[in-house]
């Protein structure tokens, strides 16, 4: 080989060099990039940064501010009742609310997969999504309501209620002046002990006519009956004044049908009878010389719902409309993984013999786990802030028992004017959420290295 024919192949085999780098018109990159982050920094300085230092600064001071108070604010924490309920209605709302709707969340996400109509179920699911925590409270605070006329969630109550337990339709009835009864246990028993052959008067006032049972009739003066006792319960009034007879059975006077009639002889029941439409009722001979009574079943008011604002239930109350309102959010997040998840493994599954109950347990489940604790940390986090629903939601005379911490800090910093206890709240909050917020940034952190 030729010298030059050498050179050339030394020089065709040379190292290329390096390309050189591109100088910035701008300057250099960490320049261009700080002047982007430079309005994002300086809104972060002033809405974050700034704040959190200044609430843990302000937290070791006195109400005034020109006093310093040290320990004192975070020692109220464990100290005042009203911080002590709070934090344990958050334990509460920590464990149970992110649970439930996470868990409502899996299963419209998993019983909506095959259904044609499953992409409306979903759409309505997480319709609550679109509405503002106000409008939320605003709305659970008249579905809670006590009336049931206007409650929705006492409305279904009492009517499923009335279905098993019908309830008493004279809650008003009394006996009126000269009444043979007077009152015993919440009900009436005749002054006098009955015989047979004879007719009872059972007369009664205090139910409106426009109340009156659609089945009741015209009051009648029942016949005697020998060897048997004989009786009419009816309302012992008429409009109009002078119209009618005190204690005798008038011809536009209604008898109280279904009204409950006791025989009672040294305290115990021998005999009952069940008023006829027309009020009349009849007992056998062995209710010979006993007392008559009207039991206090017949005049027990309406059953009216429970007290889903009381002080016992206010909490789980308002834990259900925050459900409502996040289990669309779970759904949306879960059902998104469950497309992810191979279906290959599924069809293997079925195809060894396993159960859908199976499947579920053992393979759906767990490949969701990551999505699962992405929903359930976002939402412990949500949780721990919760404000705007108990505040509206809740009435003043529960709202102590309905109490949270985020409530609490209102509470004190407005209403109280105790800013540092306030401020030691503010910056217990964020203690509390830091942990929830490292253990997600490591979760995270682990799923991109896989």
């Amino acid at each position: 080989m030729t010298p030059a024919a050498a050179e050339g192949v030394a020089e065709n085999t040379a190292t290329p060099s390096a390309p050189r780098p591109r100088k910035s018109v701008t300057g250099t990159r960490r320049t261009v990039a700080a002047l982007f982050l430079l309005p994002a920094l300086v809104l972060l300085g002033a809405l974050v940064v700034y704040p959190i230092g200044y609430s843990v600064v302000r937290s070791f001071y006195n109400a005034s501010g020109d006093g310093f108070a040290g320990f004192d604010n975070y020692r109220a924490l464990f100290t005042d009742d009203g911080i002590r309920t709070a934090l344990k209605n958050n334990i509460v709302w920590v464990v149970f609310a992110p649970a439930v709707a996470t868990a409502l969340g899996l299963v419209f996400a998993v019983l909506t997969e095959r259904v044609r109509w499953g992409t409306a179920f979903k759409l309505v699911v997480f319709m609550p999504m679109a509405i503002s925590m106000l409008a939320a409270g605003i709305i659970f605070r008249l579905v809670y309501d006590q009336d049931p006329d206007k409650g929705v969630a006492n409305a279904v109550w009492v009517g499923v209620h009335d279905t098993f337990a019908e309830s008493s339709a004279f809650p008003k009835a009394h006996p009126g002046r000269e009444s043979p009864l007077t009152p015993q246990g919440g009900g009436f028993v005749t002054k006098a002990a009955v015989r047979t052959g004879d007719w009872v008067a059972l007369p009664l006032v205090g139910v409106a006519p426009d109340q009156m049972p659609g089945s009741a009739k015209n009051a009648v003066r029942a016949k005697p009956a020998p060897g048997k006792i004989t009786g009419t319960t009816w309302q012992d009034f008429t409009r109009g004044k002078g119209v009618g007879e005190l204690g005798a059975v008038d011809a536009a006077e209604l008898g109280y049908p279904g009204m409950r009639i006791e025989a009672v002889r040294d305290g115990k029941v021998v005999a009952t009878a069940k008023a006829a439409d027309d009020g009349t009722f009849t007992l056998p001979a062995k209710a010979d010389g006993a007392h008559l009574r009207l039991p206090a079943s017949n005049f027990q008011e309406p059953y009216n719902g429970l007290d889903w604002l009381g002080p016992s239930l206010v909490t789980p109350a308002i834990i259900g409309s925050y459900v409502w309102m996040w289990a669309g959010f779970a759904m949306v997040l879960i059902a998104a993984g469950l497309a992810g998840i191979p279906r290959e493994l599924l069809e293997a599954a079925r195809v060894d013999g396993a159960g859908e109950w199976q499947v579920f347990r053992r393979i759906t489940v767990p490949l969701l786990a990551p999505v699962l604790a992405v929903v359930v940390v976002t939402l412990m986090i949500n949780v721990l802030k919760i404000f705007d629903l108990i505040f509206i939601i809740a009435p003043n005379s529960s709202q102590d028992d309905a109490n949270v911490l985020a409530l609490e800090l209102y509470r004190k910093g407005f209403s109280e004017d105790q800013p540092g206890i306030a401020s030691a709240i503010s910056v217990f909050l964020l203690l509390l959420v830091i942990p929830v917020m490292l253990f997600n940034v490591r979760r995270l952190r682990r799923e991109v290295r896989r």
